[in-house]
């Protein structure tokens, strides 16, 4: 769907984070949802519209399908990734059957889907704990529609079978990118929400353990073939804090260790660690990169409002990391903008301060975007220009 980023035997993704479009960003568009809640204090999604325009000004409606992406579709075509990787956490239906179990719940009108199209993304995620909001005839309309949509999804199906498969992106000349995605309870996902043999749902992890990381090492070598990339999106941890926890790391370690090329967390609402392990990347947390939280008090000092693109450029022969670049962005009238000099800093700042504990070392260049530096297996630092 995109276009290739290929040098010769290199292959670059983008790598982003949670993509919220239900509630208040669903009631954007010409189309939407009920906006009726069933949360303890929020009963009008129409409500978080008016927050977001309290505290950035008025957002002209309805918006055309790309308005949410702004900036980041200029840095898109600037990059040309071979591959668009986000979470999407929302179902994508008109099903009125909300989790009675759950006070939050996301939904985005199936002709929304468009504003996907309108990006280009290749794969969508949905190992998450909002993907089944709307029950499971919620989750397999959000299914259909992206399928009918031409998108790539994994980490949820009709089956265990079908939520554990890989999407596969191929690439011009040969190899593909692998994603595989799943979740761990500690995200909040449901129990319940595991897909069965028979039963639609999320591939939900058992645990963390090795052996776990080790049967999913066994699966991708199976479905493995030469000049293929492969990726593990797993949606873990808790929404806020840049603690991780020492079981979340030796799962990303194991994974890396079973064959993994790529570990993508998600499910915090900012920026967590970065690693480079065995010359492998781990994003622990890569944000929130769209969402509705605009004007909402509270947990401020983490800028959840300062999403990243991760563009990172991977030895399509080997796996290993040749560059790592980030671009800043914010979130200003449920838009994505390039962030100012000051929000890159202390995103710089922040990232640094955080990851360096791993190893890791963060930049600001004159252009205003971060690159990433790091050791790995004493080959000294990445070049963020790879591409």
């Amino acid at each position: 769907m995109t276009a290739q980023a290929d040098r010769g035997e290199r292959v670059t993704l983008c790598l982003a984070g949670d993509v919220m479009t239900g509630r208040g960003v669903d009631q954007l568009f010409a189309r939407a949802s009920s906006p009726v809640l069933f949360e303890p204090f929020v009963p009008d999604a129409r409500e978080y519209v008016a927050l977001a325009e309290r505290r950035n000004g008025r957002i002209p409606r309805p918006v055309a399908p790309d308005y949410i992406w702004g900036d980041a579709l200029d840095e898109w075509r600037r990059v040309a990734p071979a591959a668009r990787i986000i979470n999407l956490e929302t179902s994508i239906t008109t099903s009125g059957d909300h989790d009675r179990g759950k006070d939050i719940h996301y939904r985005m009108h199936p002709v929304n889907v468009a504003c996907l199209q309108a990006a280009a993304i290749d794969v969508c995620v949905l190992a998450n704990n909002h993907v089944l909001d709307w029950g499971p005839a919620g989750l397999e309309e959000t299914l259909d529609t992206l399928a009918g949509a031409g998108l790539r999804i994994t980490g949820s199906g009709r089956d265990q079978a079908a939520a554990a498969a890989p999407a596969i992106v191929g690439r011009p000349g040969g190899g593909r990118v692998l994603v595989y995605a799943c979740g761990s309870s500690d995200s909040g996902i449901p129990a319940s929400w595991a897909a069965g043999a028979r039963r639609p749902g999320v591939n939900l992890l058992p645990d963390l353990s090795p052996d776990t990381a080790r049967a999913l090492g066994a699966r991708i070598a199976r479905d493995r073939r030469a000049g293929d990339v492969a990726v593990v999106s797993v949606h873990w941890g808790s929404n806020w804090g840049y603690d991780v926890p020492r079981s979340n790391v030796a799962f990303a370690h194991a994974l890396v260790d079973a064959g993994v090329d790529v570990v993508h967390g998600h499910s915090s609402h900012h920026a967590r660690p970065i690693e480079i392990y065995r010359e492998r990347l781990i994003l622990y947390g890569c944000g929130d990169f769209i969402n509705d939280y605009e004007g909402i008090e509270g947990y401020e000092q983490y800028r959840g409002d300062l999403p990243l693109m991760y563009f990172a450029t991977l030895d399509a022969r080997t796996g290993a990391l040749v560059g790592l670049g980030l671009t800043p962005l914010r979130i200003s009238r449920m838009r994505l903008a390039r962030a100012s000099q000051l929000e890159a800093a202390w995103l710089r700042d922040t990232l640094d301060r955080i990851s360096a504990p791993f190893g890791t070392r963060v930049a600001l260049d004159a252009d205003n975007r971060l690159t990433v530096a790091g050791n790995p297996a004493g080959r000294g630092p990445l070049r963020p220009d790879a591409r």
